[in-house]
């Protein structure tokens, strides 16, 4: 939600409506939504490499690690899925032309602000490393928020609008006048505070002549939210003298709010103003028009939900998503963000929209690679929408198999027909899909990615997915990945395992030095990507359609309890890295050298290596000038393909033996590491 203008007029008078808070010991409920999205755009983060993972979760670790030393105790709420009435779909697709005009101008080296695509994945996983409590809504969250925050007589954290309207106790602190990284001390005391900023809607009312709050929704909604925009109401705006305080260039940039907060100021109560807006509309409108005034009203009271009893019992009561007869393992799973949003929009509206990322607007749209991937998604939820109740599904696709998607096209946008797969029926009952074998849920999970369990045996735990992703990636024709976007992609996946064996008890066993020494080098390369280099838009594509498979891999993975380990998204993929790489192995570079400071890390390159390559098109290991089928028949198995680079690897079995070792122990390390995470 959002009301078009009236944050840039509360803090164009800021001295009236806000008031200066030395922020500690308190809880605090924060917009998760809004937090990501501030942190990825206000952190001087580079977007146009598909995202720097790495950098984005030190600057959450940092913000949270902030209110933690002022004694803040922070509780994060989270939007779910589209409300099952759909009525912002018109708002979210102007968002997405938006995203993609930004995107677009990021990609011929523009401005703009486009989060990468697992942000908000990354932002969970480090949420729960530092046990930050959290919680997901089943749709919207802003209402919740606002109940949960008066029950604790909290003040809120957020950017959104919507928080000046609602009547909050503790009041409402925006993100941009939330100083936490200039934390200062009482005097006195070695008590740390954050400087903040707490709008005040007494102040506000008490502005615009001691005007009723209660009148404040019906502001809102005539002023324009995201879920109503009717041009009826222009209607009303045309037709009535909307009296101005103010004639400065500020006053005229925010005519409307001001217009309607002076003319509304007049009236008692609720009831008298929106009687006297009908007057100026049809009467054959006014009933229509009322009814649905009086429904957008009702988004700014209290919610029913009680989110407190999810942060002390672990579970909460959402009214909307019972009344739809969902399992209640996919209502859990969905309120500890174990399941995203993407899954709930496909479950209750049998419709999703694809978030696009800085990609090649000339080619088809990235997510067109891992279709396959949420047809089996679809399949699984299938079985259950027949519980799904009170929906207009006269608005939906009349095909029984057939989801929508909201994709890009070029610069715009287009909505497209999925059809599920059919699956066995131990997989077609979704109440029941937790009750099926480990052993069946993997096989599911390996077939749709069409990978041998046997090729992922070596592979350390949790990155077991994303290189069976990858083998998913390479077989798809649309990727057109060469083969140092193969190598650039595995280089990046070692900064995980350096990172433990740097933070290892076991350094000197593990040789910490080399594995220091190229981490050091990683971190080098990615700092040259940044400075005015023209992106590579076919080498940014191939690495947007692998996170697309990723991410849908992941969705897959968690829609089936994870019969693969969750990878570490925070260490497994930066895009600034992956891109420097690409380009030096395109140069200078070759992976033999990169890697010959640290042998671990040269044994664990081999074993992912080893299990990607076959299931490479042959073209990949191709010399350029050299035809295909000379090559093919040239290929022999062990075969280096070039002098310069490690193209394949030693047989797999000597990777444990005698002098070897190293790769073995930096696999247990790994292991451990994870082991150690999970159990956090």
């Amino acid at each position: 939600m959002g009301i078009r203008g009236l944050m840039s007029f509360v803090e164009d008078h800021s001295n009236e409506f806000f008031t200066d808070l030395k922020l500690r010991d308190t809880k605090i409920i924060i917009d998760g939504y809004a937090l990501f999205h501030r942190l990825c755009f206000n952190s001087n983060l580079e977007l146009r490499y598909g995202g720097d993972y790495d950098s984005f979760a030190e600057v959450v670790e940092n913000f949270f690690e902030s209110l933690f030393a002022c004694n803040i105790c922070p509780y994060v709420v989270l939007d779910g899925g589209c409300d099952i009435s759909d009525k912002k779909l018109i708002t979210l697709k102007d968002r997405a032309r938006e995203k993609i005009q930004m995107a677009h101008s990021l990609s011929i080296g523009g401005g703009g602000c486009v989060c990468p695509l697992l942000i908000r994945e990354v932002f969970l996983q480090v949420l729960i490393k530092l046990q930050v409590c959290f919680v997901q809504c089943f749709s919207e969250a802003d209402r919740d928020i606002m109940t949960l925050a008066n029950h604790w007589n909290c003040p809120v954290l957020s950017s959104d609008s919507d928080f000046c309207i609602f009547d909050l106790k503790t009041g409402f602190c925006p993100l941009n006048g939330f100083q936490w990284r200039n934390m200062n001390t009482i005097k006195g005391t070695q008590n740390y505070y954050i400087p903040a900023k707490c709008f005040s809607l007494d102040a506000l009312c008490h502005y615009f002549s001691n005007m009723n709050k209660a009148l404040l929704p019906l502001f809102a909604v005539l002023c324009g939210n995201d879920h109503i925009n009717l041009p009826i109401i222009e209607t009303f705006l045309s037709k009535v003298r909307l009296p101005l305080r103010a004639t400065s260039s500020k006053g005229r940039r925010h005519h409307r709010v001001l217009g309607l907060l002076n003319w509304l100021s007049h009236f008692a109560d609720p009831t008298e103003a929106l009687d006297n807006v009908l007057k100026y509309l049809p009467k054959k409108d006014r009933e229509n028009v009322k009814e649905l005034l009086c429904c957008s009203m009702e988004e700014y009271q209290q919610s029913q939900v009680k989110l407190q009893d999810f942060f002390q019992n672990g579970t909460y009561v959402c009214p909307d998503a019972l009344n739809l007869g969902l399992p209640e393992w996919v209502l859990v799973a969905l309120s500890k963000g174990q399941l995203s949003p993407f899954i709930s929009d496909a479950l209750v509206l049998r419709r999703t929209i694809l978030q696009t990322q800085v990609e090649n607007m000339q080619r088809p749209n990235a997510h067109k690679i891992s279709q396959p991937i949420r047809q089996v998604i679809y399949g699984l939820l299938l079985n259950s929408l027949s519980h799904v109740e009170n929906m207009s599904w006269s608005a939906l696709p009349h095909q029984p198999l057939a989801f929508s998607e909201v994709e890009r096209i070029h610069q715009n946008i287009k909505t497209s027909i999925v059809h599920a797969v059919e699956l066995p029926k131990d997989h077609s009952d979704l109440s029941k899909l937790t009750k099926v074998s480990f052993v069946r849920r993997k096989m599911l999970l390996l077939e749709t990615l069409k990978v041998k369990q046997t090729i992922l045996e070596p592979i350390p735990t949790s990155l077991k997915l994303p290189i069976a992703v990858s083998c998913y990636w390479l077989q798809h024709a649309e990727a057109k990945a060469k083969l140092h976007h193969l190598q650039a992609l595995l280089l990046g996946m070692l900064m995980g395992p350096l990172h433990a064996i740097i933070n290892s008890p076991r350094k000197e066993e593990l040789q910490e030095g080399g594995a220091k020494m190229l981490y050091e080098e990683f971190q080098r390369v990615k700092e040259l990507t940044w400075p005015g280099r023209r992106l590579d838009l076919d080498t940014a594509h191939i690495f947007c359609q692998w996170q697309s498979c990723l991410q849908m891999g992941m969705y897959l993975n968690q829609l089936l309890s994870t019969p693969l380990p969750e990878p570490d998204l925070t260490r497994l993929y930066s895009g600034s890295l992956v891109h420097g790489l690409c380009q030096q192995l395109l140069t200078s570079a070759s992976v033999e050298s990169l890697l010959s400071m640290c042998p671990e890390a040269k044994q664990l390159y081999e074993h992912l290596f080893n299990a990607t390559k076959s299931y490479a098109p042959a073209e990949l290991f191709l010399p350029k000038g050299k035809s295909n089928s000379k090559k093919k028949r040239k290929k022999k198995k062990g075969t280096t393909w070039s002098k310069n680079r490690v193209a394949t690897a030693s047989d797999p079995r000597c990777l444990y033996e005698g002098s070897n070792r190293f790769g073995l122990l930096m696999v247990e390390n790994l292991e451990e590491h994870t082991e150690a995470t999970n159990t956090e």
